[in-house]
Protein backbone atom coordinates (compact mmCIF):
# COMPACT_ATOMS: atom_id res chain seq x y z
CA UNK A 1 0.00 0.00 0.00
CA UNK A 2 1.33 3.26 -0.94
CA UNK A 3 1.16 6.35 1.61
CA UNK A 4 2.22 9.19 -0.95
CA UNK A 5 0.90 12.43 -0.16
CA UNK A 6 -0.68 10.64 2.85
CA UNK A 7 -0.76 12.55 6.62
CA UNK A 8 0.22 10.06 9.33
CA UNK A 9 0.29 11.55 13.14
CA UNK A 10 2.73 9.22 15.48
CA UNK A 11 2.76 9.41 19.09
CA UNK A 12 5.69 8.46 20.85
CA UNK A 13 7.80 9.12 17.98
CA UNK A 14 11.28 9.89 19.00
CA UNK A 15 12.47 6.71 19.78
CA UNK A 16 11.47 2.75 19.85
CA UNK A 17 8.21 1.39 18.07
CA UNK A 18 7.49 5.03 17.36
CA UNK A 19 10.53 5.95 15.64
CA UNK A 20 10.46 3.03 13.32
CA UNK A 21 7.20 3.51 12.09
CA UNK A 22 8.02 6.80 11.13
CA UNK A 23 11.15 5.94 9.10
CA UNK A 24 8.59 3.22 7.40
CA UNK A 25 5.59 4.87 6.67
CA UNK A 26 8.01 7.84 5.14
CA UNK A 27 9.61 5.31 3.24
CA UNK A 28 6.06 4.74 1.46
CA UNK A 29 5.57 8.97 0.67
CA UNK A 30 3.65 9.69 3.69
CA UNK A 31 4.19 12.68 5.32
CA UNK A 32 4.97 12.34 8.79
CA UNK A 33 3.52 14.28 12.46
CA UNK A 34 5.91 12.84 14.85
CA UNK A 35 4.77 13.92 18.45
CA UNK A 36 6.32 12.63 22.03
CA UNK A 37 7.47 15.24 24.80
CA UNK A 38 11.43 15.33 23.38
CA UNK A 39 11.88 18.20 21.01
CA UNK A 40 15.66 17.86 20.35
CA UNK A 41 14.84 14.17 19.91
CA UNK A 42 11.35 14.62 17.69
CA UNK A 43 13.62 16.82 15.24
CA UNK A 44 16.53 14.48 14.61
CA UNK A 45 14.04 11.81 13.18
CA UNK A 46 12.35 14.41 11.12
CA UNK A 47 15.95 15.81 9.96
CA UNK A 48 16.13 11.89 8.85
CA UNK A 49 12.78 11.74 7.17
CA UNK A 50 12.69 11.82 3.12
CA UNK A 51 9.23 13.59 3.50
CA UNK A 52 7.97 16.17 4.67
CA UNK A 53 7.28 16.52 8.70
CA UNK A 54 6.29 18.58 11.69
CA UNK A 55 7.27 18.50 15.04
CA UNK A 56 4.43 18.34 17.49
CA UNK A 57 5.50 18.44 21.02
CA UNK A 58 2.96 17.59 23.84
CA UNK A 59 2.05 16.04 26.85
CA UNK A 60 -0.53 13.15 25.42
CA UNK A 61 -2.44 13.43 29.46
CA UNK A 62 -2.31 16.78 29.02
CA UNK A 63 -6.26 17.03 28.34
CA UNK A 64 -7.14 20.33 28.62
CA UNK A 65 -4.42 21.13 25.15
CA UNK A 66 -5.16 18.52 23.41
CA UNK A 67 -8.06 20.21 21.30
CA UNK A 68 -5.45 22.96 20.41
CA UNK A 69 -3.09 20.41 19.50
CA UNK A 70 -5.38 18.38 17.09
CA UNK A 71 -5.83 21.72 15.28
CA UNK A 72 -2.44 22.31 14.54
CA UNK A 73 -2.13 18.63 13.39
CA UNK A 74 -5.08 18.72 10.85
CA UNK A 75 -3.85 22.65 10.02
CA UNK A 76 -0.67 21.55 9.04
CA UNK A 77 -1.80 19.85 5.79
CA UNK A 78 -5.80 20.50 5.98
CA UNK A 79 -6.20 16.96 7.12
CA UNK A 80 -4.89 13.55 9.19
CA UNK A 81 -5.25 10.80 7.33
CA UNK A 82 -3.94 8.26 9.77
CA UNK A 83 -3.33 8.54 13.74
CA UNK A 84 -1.17 5.94 15.34
CA UNK A 85 -1.35 6.20 19.09
CA UNK A 86 1.62 4.55 20.19
CA UNK A 87 3.23 6.83 23.42
CA UNK A 88 3.03 4.90 26.60
CA UNK A 89 4.39 3.91 29.64
CA UNK A 90 5.27 -0.17 31.53
CA UNK A 91 5.51 -1.13 34.86
CA UNK A 92 7.61 -4.09 36.54
CA UNK A 93 6.31 -4.51 40.33
CA UNK A 94 3.88 -6.94 41.92
CA UNK A 95 0.49 -5.13 42.65
CA UNK A 96 1.29 -5.75 46.18
CA UNK A 97 4.30 -3.32 46.01
CA UNK A 98 2.87 -0.84 43.82
CA UNK A 99 1.38 2.46 44.99
CA UNK A 100 -1.89 4.10 43.91
CA UNK A 101 -0.39 6.57 41.71
CA UNK A 102 1.47 4.31 39.49
CA UNK A 103 -2.07 3.28 38.31
CA UNK A 104 -2.77 6.36 37.66
CA UNK A 105 -0.46 7.50 35.77
CA UNK A 106 0.10 4.30 33.65
CA UNK A 107 -3.73 4.37 32.62
CA UNK A 108 -3.84 8.13 32.03
CA UNK A 109 -1.10 7.77 29.63
CA UNK A 110 -2.00 4.01 27.92
CA UNK A 111 -5.50 3.97 27.99
CA UNK A 112 -7.15 7.81 28.41
CA UNK A 113 -4.88 9.68 26.57
CA UNK A 114 -4.53 7.40 23.04
CA UNK A 115 -8.61 7.26 23.57
CA UNK A 116 -9.18 10.91 24.41
CA UNK A 117 -6.86 11.60 21.12
CA UNK A 118 -8.73 9.36 18.72
CA UNK A 119 -11.87 11.23 19.89
CA UNK A 120 -11.16 14.32 18.73
CA UNK A 121 -9.81 13.53 15.45
CA UNK A 122 -12.55 10.98 15.49
CA UNK A 123 -15.45 13.90 13.97
CA UNK A 124 -12.45 15.31 11.30
CA UNK A 125 -12.35 11.52 10.22
CA UNK A 126 -15.88 10.73 10.19
CA UNK A 127 -16.71 13.54 8.18
CA UNK A 128 -14.63 12.71 5.18
CA UNK A 129 -15.33 8.97 5.68
CA UNK A 130 -11.69 8.01 5.59
CA UNK A 131 -9.40 7.46 8.24
CA UNK A 132 -6.77 5.25 9.56
CA UNK A 133 -6.56 4.73 13.46
CA UNK A 134 -3.91 2.58 14.95
CA UNK A 135 -3.49 1.47 18.75
CA UNK A 136 -0.52 0.13 19.47
CA UNK A 137 -1.53 -2.19 23.22
CA UNK A 138 0.53 -5.30 23.74
CA UNK A 139 0.83 -9.19 24.11
CA UNK A 140 -0.17 -7.79 28.13
CA UNK A 141 -3.30 -6.00 26.63
CA UNK A 142 -4.61 -9.61 25.59
CA UNK A 143 -3.31 -11.85 28.55
CA UNK A 144 -2.38 -10.74 32.38
CA UNK A 145 1.03 -11.66 32.88
CA UNK A 146 2.59 -10.83 36.78
CA UNK A 147 4.36 -7.17 37.67
CA UNK A 148 2.15 -5.46 34.99
CA UNK A 149 -1.18 -5.06 36.88
CA UNK A 150 -1.68 -1.46 35.83
CA UNK A 151 0.03 -1.74 32.49
CA UNK A 152 -2.20 -4.97 31.72
CA UNK A 153 -5.38 -2.98 33.00
CA UNK A 154 -4.66 -0.19 30.33
CA UNK A 155 -3.92 -2.50 27.57
CA UNK A 156 -7.00 -4.49 27.94
CA UNK A 157 -9.22 -1.80 28.04
CA UNK A 158 -6.91 -0.13 24.69
CA UNK A 159 -8.37 -3.05 22.90
CA UNK A 160 -11.52 -3.14 23.96
CA UNK A 161 -12.09 0.47 23.25
CA UNK A 162 -10.70 -0.05 19.56
CA UNK A 163 -12.51 -3.01 19.16
CA UNK A 164 -15.83 -1.43 19.65
CA UNK A 165 -14.62 1.68 17.76
CA UNK A 166 -14.13 -0.40 14.61
CA UNK A 167 -17.29 -1.64 15.18
CA UNK A 168 -19.08 1.85 14.60
CA UNK A 169 -16.82 3.18 12.02
CA UNK A 170 -15.68 0.93 9.61
CA UNK A 171 -18.79 -0.01 7.56
CA UNK A 172 -20.33 3.07 7.64
CA UNK A 173 -17.63 5.46 7.57
CA UNK A 174 -15.05 4.13 6.19
CA UNK A 175 -12.56 3.76 8.71
CA UNK A 176 -9.56 1.52 9.26
CA UNK A 177 -9.10 0.67 13.02
CA UNK A 178 -5.88 -2.11 13.90
CA UNK A 179 -4.70 -2.67 17.15
CA UNK A 180 -1.52 -3.91 17.71
CA UNK A 181 0.26 -6.40 20.04
CA UNK A 182 4.09 -6.40 20.46
CA UNK A 183 5.76 -8.39 22.55
CA UNK A 184 9.08 -7.87 23.83
CA UNK A 185 10.66 -5.07 21.43
CA UNK A 186 14.22 -3.78 21.77
CA UNK A 187 13.47 -0.48 22.80
CA UNK A 188 13.73 1.66 26.04
CA UNK A 189 10.21 0.39 27.55
CA UNK A 190 11.75 -1.61 30.31
CA UNK A 191 14.37 0.68 31.44
CA UNK A 192 11.11 3.85 31.72
CA UNK A 193 8.96 1.74 33.62
CA UNK A 194 7.57 2.59 36.15
CA UNK A 195 8.34 0.72 39.48
CA UNK A 196 6.13 0.34 42.69
CA UNK A 197 6.89 3.88 44.41
CA UNK A 198 6.57 4.99 40.72
CA UNK A 199 10.70 5.95 39.96
CA UNK A 200 11.88 4.52 36.99
CA UNK A 201 12.47 0.58 36.52
CA UNK A 202 16.12 2.04 34.96
CA UNK A 203 16.86 -1.43 33.80
CA UNK A 204 16.17 -3.28 30.45
CA UNK A 205 15.05 -6.50 30.72
CA UNK A 206 16.98 -9.46 29.25
CA UNK A 207 13.60 -9.66 26.87
CA UNK A 208 13.35 -6.41 25.58
CA UNK A 209 17.20 -6.30 25.54
CA UNK A 210 17.27 -9.55 22.65
CA UNK A 211 14.13 -8.19 21.45
CA UNK A 212 12.76 -7.52 17.95
CA UNK A 213 14.32 -5.25 16.04
CA UNK A 214 11.64 -2.15 15.92
CA UNK A 215 12.22 -2.16 12.50
CA UNK A 216 11.05 -5.46 11.80
CA UNK A 217 8.08 -4.39 14.38
CA UNK A 218 7.08 -1.74 12.24
CA UNK A 219 7.32 -3.83 8.94
CA UNK A 220 5.43 -6.60 10.19
CA UNK A 221 2.80 -3.79 11.56
CA UNK A 222 2.44 -2.05 8.25
CA UNK A 223 2.14 -5.96 6.71
CA UNK A 224 -0.95 -6.42 8.92
CA UNK A 225 -2.76 -2.70 8.13
CA UNK A 226 -1.78 -3.52 4.01
CA UNK A 227 -3.68 -7.15 5.25
CA UNK A 228 -6.36 -5.16 6.92
CA UNK A 229 -5.70 -7.06 10.20
CA UNK A 230 -8.25 -5.83 12.98
CA UNK A 231 -5.49 -7.05 14.89
CA UNK A 232 -2.07 -7.55 14.56
CA UNK A 233 0.35 -9.74 16.74
CA UNK A 234 3.82 -9.11 16.57
CA UNK A 235 5.61 -11.31 18.67
CA UNK A 236 7.63 -14.59 18.85
CA UNK A 237 8.37 -17.57 20.76
CA UNK A 238 6.79 -17.45 24.08
CA UNK A 239 5.33 -14.16 24.07
CA UNK A 240 3.37 -15.18 20.80
CA UNK A 241 2.68 -18.36 22.59
CA UNK A 242 0.74 -16.47 25.49
CA UNK A 243 -1.05 -14.07 23.34
CA UNK A 244 -2.72 -17.38 21.91
CA UNK A 245 -3.34 -19.50 24.62
CA UNK A 246 -5.55 -16.77 25.68
CA UNK A 247 -8.16 -17.72 23.20
CA UNK A 248 -7.60 -21.02 22.52
CA UNK A 249 -6.77 -22.68 26.25
CA UNK A 250 -6.52 -20.02 28.77
CA UNK A 251 -7.01 -22.28 31.62
CA UNK A 252 -3.35 -23.19 30.80
CA UNK A 253 -3.01 -19.71 30.60
CA UNK A 254 -3.52 -18.86 33.73
CA UNK A 255 -1.96 -22.07 35.34
CA UNK A 256 1.47 -20.66 33.46
CA UNK A 257 1.35 -17.31 34.54
CA UNK A 258 -0.21 -17.98 37.81
CA UNK A 259 3.63 -20.55 38.16
CA UNK A 260 5.19 -17.58 37.15
CA UNK A 261 3.65 -15.06 39.35
CA UNK A 262 4.21 -17.64 42.41
CA UNK A 263 8.21 -17.82 41.94
CA UNK A 264 8.32 -14.34 42.38
CA UNK A 265 5.82 -13.05 45.24
CA UNK A 266 7.51 -16.19 46.73
CA UNK A 267 10.75 -14.43 45.94
CA UNK A 268 9.47 -11.02 47.19
CA UNK A 269 8.28 -12.28 50.57
CA UNK A 270 11.82 -14.25 51.12
CA UNK A 271 14.19 -10.89 50.62
CA UNK A 272 11.74 -9.06 52.97
CA UNK A 273 12.14 -11.61 55.40
CA UNK A 274 15.75 -11.56 55.46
Amino acid sequence: MEYTGKVIWITGASSGIGEALAEAFAARGAQIILSGRRTDALQAVADRLPTPSFVLPFETTDKQALPAIVEQAIGWQGRVDGLINNAGISQRALAVDSALDVYDRIIAVDLLAPIWLAQLLLPHMTGRKSGLIVGISSVAGRAGVPLRTAYCAAKHGLIGYLDALRSETEVHYGLKVHTVLPGSIRTEVSANALSGDGSAHGQTDSAIANGMDPAKCAARILQGIDAGDAEILVAEGIEEMIAKLRMSDPVKLFEMVGAMGGQMAAKRDEALAE
